[in-house]
């Protein structure tokens, strides 16, 4: 069976929840399709504050994020250069929809993330995991190497140095040593892993949305060394003059929560 990834919303939460169970949630070709249409539908959705990605159950109960891509498939669709070429296009075009959506994304890792699996956790904007969690990109033993945007996720989030050693030796390792790489941003308990979970989707949500996507924004844009045009500098400033702006101030000095609308 093909695999798939479902939306479902819980007010202002929305999961994609991976969804292969006989192979760990192994990327096919349906679900990047499948990825990307529903990227597209939360570009749209103004009602969303943060958007959770994690791995459904396995067919024996075993918990997973995602092992990497469905090897089954290479020999049909990624078996000549040209093939690699247009498949990698379907992935880039995934990834980027992901690192670049207006809402917060965190990547719930519970099991196995290795291979496409980490750089589509690495193109989410946090990532907290299970201590028993396990990561590492060994494509190499597939003669392969990752695509220019996989590696670049790589690169730039444990640094050159690291993504080498991952991507060389082709190991898969503990959820302390992702950390210690900077692959993820916290490791939880197994048995505290979805109270975290929960905790980190309220507090995001607990924010003013327009400032989580200004935030994300601009942090992605000044890793780029070119300087600020004017109408960027400008954007940047246009909380000033929204509604969840005057709740936030007045709430505030009220001494109460504030209530945010996203205008």
């Amino acid at each position: 069976m093909a695999g798939t990834i479902t939306l479902t919303r819980d007010g202002v939460v929305a999961t994609l929840t991976l969804s292969n169970p006989d192979k760990l949630n192994a990327f096919d070709k349906p679900m990047w399709h499948a990825l990307i249409g529903h990227l597209a539908a939360l570009e749209a959705d103004e009602g969303t504050r943060v958007v959770v990605m994690r791995g459904g159950p396995g067919a024996t109960g075993l918990r997973s994020f995602s092992p990497g891509a469905d090897i089954s498939e290479f020999e049909s669709e990624r078996n000549t250069p040209e093939q690699g070429a247009g498949y990698g296009d379907l992935m880039d075009e995934g990834l980027d929809g992901l690192r670049t959506l207006r809402h917060p994304v965190l990547a719930a890792i519970d099991g196995p993330c290795c291979g496409i699996g980490l750089a589509v956790a690495l193109a989410c904007d946090l990532r907290v995991c299970s201590e028993s969690s396990r990561f590492g990109v060994p494509v190499s033993r597939l003669g392969i190497s990752m695509g220019p945007t996989e590696l670049k996720l790589v690169a730039d989030v444990a640094g050159g140095p690291a993504a080498l050693e991952i991507l060389l030796e082709g190991r898969v390792f503990a959820a302390v040593e992702a950390k210690d790489k900077r692959l993820v941003h916290r490791v939880v308990a197994d048995e505290g892993f979805e109270a975290e979970i929960t905790a980190t989707v309220q507090r995001i949500a607990a924010g003013a949305p327009l400032a989580a996507t200004l935030h994300k924004h601009y942090v992605h844009r000044l890793s780029d060394p070119a300087p600020l045009d004017e109408a960027e500098i400008a954007e940047c400033y246009r909380c000033f003059g929204t509604e969840d702006f005057r709740e936030g101030y007045r709430a505030f000095l009220e001494k109460r929560k504030p209530v945010f609308t996203g205008r």
